[in-house]
């Protein structure tokens, strides 16, 4: 783990490159140094039916929510909460700048003993760093 799940208004696939903003979101979490790298994942997931505020069809939403393991402590999991969170609001800012768009990230901590979990990803980014 992390897990990033992003949830977004359909309206905004015209306004933001989902590919290039999961790329922001996995760069700045391998950026905060505290996730192993084997273990990142981002997935953006389309909302097509949607309601909002007033129920203007302009307004428009991204929720990312982080799921992780346990072992780090509050102080950690904030600033690498802040780290990602800053890179994500940059990358939206222009988004905002032309419209509105309601913005939210939370973290979540997985119990370990309800969590149940099969990588071989993490082997597979050792043996590339030992050969090059």
């Amino acid at each position: 783990m992390p897990h990033f799940t992003i949830e977004y208004s359909a309206n905004l696939d015209a306004r933001v490159d989902m590919a290039d903003l999961v790329e922001v979101v996995r760069k700045a979490a391998v950026e905060t140094g505290i996730f192993p790298l084997g273990g990142i994942r981002v997935r953006a997931v389309r909302c097509e039916h949607f309601a909002i505020g007033d129920g203007n069809p302009d307004f428009a939403f991204l929720d990312m929510v982080l799921r992780l393991g346990e072992g780090r402590d509050l102080q950690t999991r904030k600033a690498a909460g802040e780290h990602i969170f800053r890179a994500l609001s940059a990358y939206l800012d222009p988004v905002s700048a032309k419209g509105k768009l309601a913005l939210s990230f939370d973290m979540q901590i997985n119990d370990k003993e309800t969590s149940w979990k099969r990588n071989n990803i993490h082997e597979a980014l050792k043996t590339e760093a030992a050969h090059g």
